[in-house]
């Protein structure tokens, strides 16, 4: 496979990647989930489109694509452990059909939710 071929596959394998996560920032119930493709999304789709950047050879930019990568690798985890834990804070309750509150601290709930055991289930 030529390197342009391998790049154009990368970018649209990008831009696909970025696509869905934006879409699932949209249809996710709550911030935790919306955060988690969010940041799925920019890692895996802004990386691919470096990689893809590396076609070129040139030495210069393959270096500002390693430290893009490399910058991306490390903030992209504490950015969203720091989203997630302002949300916590805040008191966001999670509105995933299933989710488990383990922090022990009671989240407030929606209607109709208790808590039996470490899982919370809807009473009829």
């Amino acid at each position: 496979m030529s390197p342009a071929l391998a790049a154009d596959v990368l970018v649209v394998l990008g831009v696909a990647v970025m696509t869905v996560g934006v879409y699932g920032v949209f249809r996710m119930p709550d911030v935790y989930t919306q955060l988690h493709a969010a940041s799925k999304a920019v890692f895996l789709g802004v990386i691919s489109l470096v990689v893809a950047s590396t076609a070129t050879r040139d030495g210069a930019i393959v270096a500002r694509a390693a430290l893009i990568a490399v910058f991306l690798i490390l903030t992209t985890p504490v950015a969203a452990h720091a989203i997630a834990r302002a949300a916590y804070r805040r008191d966001e309750r999670m509105r995933t059909p299933g989710a488990r509150d383990e922090s022990g601290r009671g989240l407030p709930r929606a209607a109709g939710v208790e808590r039996r055991g470490t899982a919370e289930r809807r009473s009829p």
